[in-house]
């Protein structure tokens, strides 16, 4: 069996990089968080460039792609720290609602006119959900708290969970590349910090952690998309290995910063809070080892 992404997957990844590269900087972040998270303007290129209709069926006005897509596509929105809720509702709801026959709300959602924030008991608080509103460790997240315990379905859980671990990728890749780059310039005893070789294995044991939790990923992915019966547990491997290497990185990435990467004048702290809210959510850490387990 081949499990080398095809060409055209490759392409897809890339022309979406290529496109968050030139609209959603950290100075967009800044902004957005100052005039108050939400953009119209992003939600519509995002509309746009077809991803809020990525996983919905060609017949319904969407592109009809699969899971495999929509977990490489979530990795690049975690790469950018993305604020709008896109995949939540494209990549977590939309495979959901197919699988349930539900699809009277489809064609809405791939032209960006319906959001859907769904609550497991796992994870009640959604993204830009109509709900009671909650702080977020991440000022960029707008969490609402449905008022009843939301569902218990299992496929949910563990599209939220890959979703989750998707992201985490790229969170954890960005942060990487953010410390690996201040390690360059930050200079002590007059040399560059990185020359450091304890910084060295420091950085190498998170590209390391990265790079093994990439194909633990997608592996998930694609059980997910072939519908195997052990898809549950690809993906609690998943969000292990992917929040086990983001939470490395991001700490990692703060000693590098010498602490300043907690602070707000550094770029990095929004990557870091992101984390920080996506590892406990979908079953934290511990859920998903006892899942392993049984």
């Amino acid at each position: 069996m081949d499990f080398r992404f095809t060409e055209d997957q490759l392409i897809l990844v890339e022309s979406i990089r290529d496109y968050f590269g030139g609209t959603h900087g950290p100075e967009v972040l800044r902004r957005l968080d100052v005039e108050g998270n939400r953009d119209p303007d992003i939600w519509q290129g995002l509309v746009d460039m077809g991803l809020t209709g990525l996983c919905v069926p060609e017949a319904h006005g969407g592109l009809g792609m699969g899971i495999v897509e929509a977990a490489l596509i979530a990795a690049e929105c975690g790469r950018v720290c993305l604020a709008e809720p896109l995949v939540d509702t494209a990549f977590v709801a939309v495979p959901w609602l197919i699988a349930k026959g539900e699809t009277d709300k489809l064609s809405a959602i791939a032209a960006g006119d319906h959001k859907v924030a769904l609550p497991h008991v796992l994870n009640p608080w959604v993204a830009d959900g109509e709900g009671k509103p909650q702080t977020s460790v991440d000022p960029l997240r707008n969490l609402a708290m449905f008022p009843a315990s939301g569902s218990n379905d299992d496929r949910l859980l563990n599209l939220g969970a890959l979703m989750n671990a998707a992201q985490l990728l790229g969170l954890a890749d960005a942060m990487l590349e953010q410390a690996v780059e201040y390690a360059k310039i930050r200079t002590q005893f007059g040399q560059p910090v990185g020359a450091f070789q304890a910084l060295k294995h420091q950085l190498a044991s998170c590209a390391v952690a990265v790079e093994f939790a990439k194909p633990v990923v997608w592996r998930a992915a694609a059980a997910m998309q072939d519908g195997l019966e052990t898809a549950p547990v690809h993906v609690s491997h998943a969000k292990i290995a992917a929040s086990d290497a983001a939470m490395l990185t991001a700490e990692t990435a703060i000693q590098v910063h010498g602490a300043m990467g907690y602070t707000y004048e550094v770029d990095l702290h929004f990557w870091m809070k992101r984390t920080w809210a996506l590892v406990g959510g979908w079953g934290d850490r511990s859920y998903h080892y006892k899942r392993l387990d049984e």
